[in-house]
């Protein structure tokens, strides 16, 4: 750990990651002026492996445990996460610091002949790596064929012609910060596709006690951001969702409301159960306990349980 005016921030070292890290630095740098922040990349176990399904690699923290243990370790002050990827339970000792502005977090379509999902062929070849994207997608045309995408934006978006793909289904967020300029053939409506808890949102984690940290990264804070990602994390919380799991879910703030809608579908789409909620901004977390609870009581448990049955022993991260 370094004291005074450094501060050091763990990221990822992918492109996309990077990226955030370095946006997260410079509106640090412009709220703190007279801090110097250096970035320390950690590979995660997530990063290593980019053959195998996010839904076969199991447990948590699959793109955050190694930045967690760096926090705790001392070797870095601050860990800058993609929201969708922090799990539910945070490390003892840690806490999100600041929840940024949050970005587009809608779903898009990219694909080879620049249509929209409606006017895709019969039995396009979707990529995707996300249980989530394609159970809502089989939901919402069945004859789509979908096949496991892993790797970073830059890899997948390469592997749409390379993998002889009609399409790839990615998150706005991602292109827009890295600056994508190549087409993007449709933004998908929440009513085809909801996102995953936390996307196009960013959490910035410290050690609880680092008064010093916790002081320049709070200046970050965004409240609506907080507040409506605070309700989608109680839900998926409470489902005990993991990345085998297909839930999605969003919420947004209007004046003292917080508005929460969300889906549990069975992997192959052909059913979901979809609801939502809404009560004061204050009571964001029991906004989306009682959601979840209402949706495991309409027959999300069983849905849950049939999936836990083919993905056991894994944990509360969605995909």
């Amino acid at each position: 750990m370094v004291t005074g005016k450094q501060v050091v921030v763990g990221s990822r070292g992918s492109k996309l990651a990077l990226i955030q890290t370095n946006w997260v630095i410079s509106e640090l740098k412009r709220l703190n002026p007279g801090y110097e922040f250096h970035i320390e990349k950690i590979s995660t176990k997530g990063d290593k492996i980019t053959d195998v399904p996010l839904s076969r690699l199991g447990g948590v923290g699959l793109f955050t445990k190694e930045l967690e243990v760096a926090l705790i370790n001392g070797k870095i002050d601050i860990a800058v996460h993609s929201a969708k990827d922090v799990p539910t339970e945070i490390h003892e000792g840690l806490i999100i610091g600041a929840t940024p502005k949050r970005e587009d977090p809608h779903d898009v379509l990219i694909s080879a002949t620049n249509v929209s999902l409606e006017r895709l062929p019969e039995g396009a070849r979707i990529g995707t790596s996300s249980l989530r994207r394609k159970a809502q997608l089989l939901g919402f045309r069945p004859d789509f064929k979908i096949l496991d995408l892993r790797g970073n934006l830059d890899t997948r978006i390469k592997k749409l012609n390379e993998d002889d793909l009609d399409a790839i289904l990615v998150a706005h967020a991602g292109l827009i910060r890295m600056g994508y300029t190549g087409p993007v053939s449709q933004v998908i409506p929440f009513d085809i596709m909801l996102p995953a808890v936390g996307q196009g949102s960013l959490c910035i984690e410290i050690r609880d006690k680092d008064d010093r940290i916790n002081k320049i990264v709070s200046k970050m804070d965004d409240k609506n951001t907080r507040i409506a990602v605070e309700a989608e994390r109680a839900l998926l919380a409470k489902l005990q969702g993991g990345c085998q799991v297909p839930i999605g879910a969003y919420a947004q703030v209007e004046g003292n409301v917080v508005s929460l809608e969300a889906i549990i579908c069975k992997l192959d789409g052909d059913h979901c159960i979809r609801d939502s909620h809404s009560g004061p901004v204050s009571e964001a977390a029991k906004v989306g306990n009682e959601l979840a609870q209402r949706m495991l009581d309409n027959g999300g448990l069983k849905i849950l349980a049939e999936i836990r049955l083919k993905f056991p022993g894994q944990g509360n991260r969605l995909s």
